[in-house]
């Protein structure tokens, strides 16, 4: 675990910018962790969102997935038909590297200036749903795992966002497991409780997280 007291990691970092990962499965609450360390207070760098921007209509790497996977995913408006790139990468596990190597260096690069921009005494949070399958553990100083039980993300999955048992669980298989994720983790936040009990587990660990970023500064 990442000790937030006298330990040379915190120790090296007073002062100074403190950059987290925060990672977690599909429907383990990830969003509302995100959401809550920003209200906080923590510069906020959102992975999808940013996943989202680089593929927009008119950018290369639109251009380069189109390329890759041909006209089909696109709409009749020329925007990127997710729901179908998604039926297919998730189908497909050549299909989804393929994916990766196109978006992930485009969103690092947009994550990186992003994080330089913050102040120097900034906790930067980047939310980042495939921190653990694309190897980006290591960059951070402290890694934020939410977790949840597997019936209740295959239930929110299905309830809540309307997909079917057979796609919640593809997706769910694409993704590391949480033993996976457990073996990175500085801290994990369990979500199988109430929004309450959430809540009062990320400010606890925020009072770390800013304590470490500014003491000394």
């Amino acid at each position: 675990m990442f000790c937030f007291g006298e330990c040379p990691l915190v120790l090296g970092m007073l002062g100074h910018m403190l950059n987290v990962g925060l990672t977690g499965g599909i429907a383990a609450g990830k969003s509302a962790v995100a959401t809550r360390l920003k209200e906080l207070g923590a510069v906020l760098i959102d992975a999808d969102a940013i996943a989202r921007a680089v593929v927009e209509p008119g950018t290369p790497g639109l251009d380069a997935v189109v390329e890759a996977f041909g006209p089909q995913i696109l709409g009749p408006d020329g925007s990127l038909d997710r729901p179908s790139l998604g039926a297919l990468v998730f189908a497909d596990e050549l299909s989804r590297a393929k994916l990766n190597s196109i978006v992930h260096p485009l969103v690092r690069a947009q994550a990186l200036a992003l994080r330089e921009a913050a102040a120097p005494d900034a906790v930067v949070v980047q939310d980042i749903p495939l921190l653990v399958e694309t190897g980006q553990a290591s960059d951070f100083d402290v890694v934020l795992v939410v977790a949840a039980p597997l019936t209740e993300r295959l239930r929110r999955m299905t309830e809540d966002r309307g997909m079917s048992v057979a796609d919640a669980q593809a997706r769910i298989d694409a993704q590391a497991t949480d033993g996976q994720r457990a073996a990175v983790a500085d801290e994990i936040i369990d979500n199988s409780g109430t929004l309450e009990q959430l809540r009062d587990r990320v400010d606890e660990i925020w009072e770390k997280l800013a304590g470490a970023a500014h003491d000394g500064s």
